[in-house]
């Protein structure tokens, strides 16, 4: 359910950049890279780069500089653009995650089993467990018991 989410949103984002004219980053854009490496903690953090982005950080090309590097004829991208291609971006970031976690719960569900099969395990062994500690209870008990009984024929 959540990986379907996340791929309509994704739609969302490339028909927005669609509608407007504008472009949508190859994957292996450096701007994407930059996002991707930054691991932004907050919605300001990602602001920060799409400014950052905007004010000439990093071309489409990978180069660095101001505004005043580029070159006269380099296009310069629109917040929108930069901004909805940052969400295309950690939306592939998220999809990767998802997409681990799904393959390392799948590993997890092949070795040890789903849910119930794990709770039963549970149960059963504290089945075990009681019986155990009931029968040496019953056992040490009973022990203590006669114990008592020469002690108190030895009297």
């Amino acid at each position: 359910m959540a990986r379907a989410s996340l791929e309509e949103l994704r739609l969302d984002y490339e028909d927005f950049l669609r509608q407007r004219g504008l472009l949508v980053w190859e994957r292996s854009d450096q701007r994407r890279q930059e996002l991707i490496d930054r691991r932004c903690g907050s919605v300001e953090e990602v602001v920060d780069w799409v400014a950052w982005v905007r004010e000439g950080g990093r071309s489409g090309r990978g180069g660095r500089g101001g505004p005043e590097e580029r070159m006269s004829s380099e296009r310069v991208p629109t917040y929108a653009e930069i901004a909805a291609n940052g969400a295309l971006t950690l939306l592939a970031v998220a999809c990767a995650l998802l997409d681990r976690q799904l393959r390392s719960l799948a590993e997890v569900f092949e070795t040890e089993g789903g849910f119930t099969e794990r709770l039963y395990r549970v149960r059963t062994a504290r089945r075990k467990a009681s019986q155990r500690k009931s029968t040496t209870s019953t056992q040490s008990t009973g022990s203590t018991k006669s114990t008592n009984k020469k002690d108190q024929f030895h009297q």
